[in-house]
């Protein structure tokens, strides 16, 4: 009787080694560690109700959430194993892959225009073109960052044309607010934030070049938990539903949670898309139409196969099974 338990055993896990490319397959982690960020309004709803912990209890997990600043942030959480689930810009993601980092999108938080770029109110910059010589503020490897790369490649211009002012989005607002740097390629909420109280104005703004907002995590966790995965896609999508709902609510929680106006947050969510949650084909259009930049502004290693990662990159096997 033993060894056939024994037995038994032996090819279970074997099974649980093929199915999941070489990592045994478990249900969950003991914690499970999941960013949240004030560009993303799911997962401060999802942060606000507790709903991944109430879910998690009978599993025994516990729910640690962390903050990230911006995409950047997110990916060197990701990367750095700090956490299992980050958010991030569609862009900001596929340059991670593309660099060789193991991640995979696993469902669309939402469709933002979060960010364009600004001046002060009183600049005399109209357009792109007026940018050459000036400074910009933008955060690297960010959607912010990589708009500002198409803008001035619409233009005619490239990354050399202008003096790049690297400072994390937070910094980039006060430094164009001080008249530190000429203009500032920005994010919600931050971006709102100085618009309505500062008065800064668009000189250029393209909603197609804002990336979707992806949620993220690892090919090792994916492989290794797909269980957990689906469980934090399904709490992800309860808080997507709820926000669709709840608009005046929702605006309630960022402002709370972000330490912004009311007012500001309802600009932010009226900038974000909530139709379309699952990762396809959509997305992945998107992102090869955007893929040249990366390879035009050396952001990738030459000879690099964008489109492959991207690819790799969109994973809608987790979500297509929850999302109705």
């Amino acid at each position: 009787m033993n060894k056939a338990v024994n037995f038994t055993k032996v090819v279970t896990a074997a099974a649980l080694v093929s199915l999941s490319g070489g990592a045994i397959a478990a249900d969950f982690p003991k914690e499970l560690r999941v960013d949240f960020a004030y560009y993303s309004p799911s997962s401060l709803v999802l942060k606000k109700f507790g709903w991944l912990e109430q879910d998690l209890k009978s599993e025994n997990v516990d729910v640690r959430w962390v903050l990230s600043q911006g995409s950047n942030r997110a990916l060197e959480q990701l990367n750095s194993g700090s956490v299992d689930f980050g958010s991030t810009a569609g862009l900001a993601a596929t340059l991670s892959r593309a660099n060789g980092n193991p991640i995979k999108n696993v469902y669309i938080l939402s469709r933002p225009e979060w960010t364009f770029l600004v001046v002060p109110k009183d600049s005399p910059i109209k357009t792109v073109a007026d940018l050459k010589g000036k400074k910009v503020a933008a955060t690297k490897g960010t959607d912010p960052y990589l708009f500002l790369l198409r803008a001035l490649n619409d233009a005619g211009l490239d990354k050399n044309s202008i003096e790049h002012v690297a400072l994390q989005h937070a910094d980039g607002r006060t430094a164009l607010e001080q008249r530190r740097v000429d203009a500032w390629a920005g994010l919600d909420p931050l971006l709102a934030t100085s618009e309505l109280e500062f008065g800064v104005r668009p000189v250029y703004r393209n909603v197609a070049y804002n990336t979707y907002s992806f949620l993220n995590t690892t090919d090792a966790f994916a492989a290794k938990y797909p269980a957990a995965v689906k469980k934090v896609i399904a709490n992800y999508e309860r808080a997507r539903k709820w926000i669709l709902a709840n608009p005046e609510e929702t605006a309630k929680i960022i402002a709370e949670e972000a330490k912004i106006s009311p007012a500001v947050a309802k600009v932010q969510l009226s900038r974000n898309d909530f139709s379309n949650p699952l990762p396809g084909a959509e997305h992945v259009k998107a992102l090869k139409a955007a893929a040249p930049i990366l390879l035009e502004e050396d952001l990738v290693k030459k000879g690099t196969d964008v489109n492959k990662a991207i690819d790799a990159l969109v994973d809608p096997s987790f979500a297509a099974s929850i999302i109705k």
